[in-house]
């Protein structure tokens, strides 16, 4: 398989053919703005010196890093160094890695499991950063003769490793949450489920001091501090991944605001625009 001269590029083939597509990028193209995308997307930084927006969340890019992106999530690179700027942009059809997991192994969950805890971001160690080289490699280097065969053979073992990546991290944050956490971890545990189960409220940080019988400040100051983030930060990004949801399943924008729990149309649109980088109308139009 020939790696794609640019991302956009590896986009449109991926798309085309319905499977995957990748580039092996050294130059900077010209920066997208916030944008989304139908495919999966893999950005794997070999020389760092960036910075990544991805649904509200800033990360500053270093060698190693690897990024997870689903097609619902919306992101922005920018650069913040003059360094050459090496990476691997991977993009994948949603539908073909579905078609290539099985009951006992789901290749869509390192891209599709959020949740406060897990971040996009994967930092590979050396042995795994050498490995996903490796990977890519047996990319460029397969032609002639049983290439789609074994594109896809070192495809499937390429996501093996990615998804083992994911879970190991998942596991290391489940570890540093329950063993010597602080004791309002719990607390806090309490208090998202209880905004991912009545995210079509109001949620007012008055309304969750009077449930929980918490003081208002006390719950700003645990939910950042297990978090990184703030209540009404994350209440926004919970309700515009919500509301590209209901978008991309047909729902109006009317309806997508009103389900989402923004009570105030202006500030859905305004909100949406800002995380997205275009309006509900577009997005619905592009992905429904």
């Amino acid at each position: 398989m020939k790696a794609c001269p640019s991302c956009k590029d590896s986009m449109r083939s991926c798309m085309e053919s319905h499977t995957f597509a990748y580039a092996h990028l050294y130059s900077d193209e010209k920066a997208m703005d916030m944008h989304i995308h139908d495919c999966y997307e893999v950005y794997y930084s070999i020389s760092g010196g960036k910075q990544f927006l991805i649904d509200n969340c800033f990360y500053t890019i270093e060698k190693g890093d690897i990024f997870l992106i689903n097609q619902f999530e919306s992101h922005y690179l920018s650069q913040i160094d003059s360094q050459t700027h090496e990476r691997i942009i991977l993009s994948i059809a949603p539908d073909y890695l579905k078609r290539l997991s099985t009951e006992k192994t789901d290749l869509d969950r390192c891209f599709q499991f959020r949740d406060t805890r897990m971040p996009h971001r994967l930092h590979l160690n050396p042995e795994e950063q050498s490995r996903f080289l490796y990977y890519i490699h047996r990319f460029a280097e397969n032609q002639g003769l049983g290439e789609d065969i074994i594109d896809e053979a070192v495809f499937l073992e390429l996501m093996v490793f990615l998804n083992r990546a994911f879970d190991r991290r998942c596991r290391t944050l489940e570890e540093e949450s329950t063993s010597g956490a602080p004791g309002y971890r719990s607390q806090v545990d309490e208090i998202l489920s209880y905004i991912n189960t009545h995210i079509q409220g109001s949620l007012s940080l008055e309304e969750l001091s009077s449930h929980f019988f918490l003081s208002s400040s006390y719950i700003c100051r645990i939910f950042k501090a297990a978090t990184g983030t703030t209540i009404n930060k994350y209440i926004t990004a919970k309700r515009i991944t919500l509301s590209k949801s209901l978008l991309s399943q047909g729902y109006s924008v009317n309806e997508a605001c009103e389900a989402c729990g923004f009570n105030d149309y202006s500030n859905y649109l305004k909100a949406f625009t800002k995380a997205v980088g275009i309006s509900p109308k577009k997005y619905a139009q592009f992905n429904s």
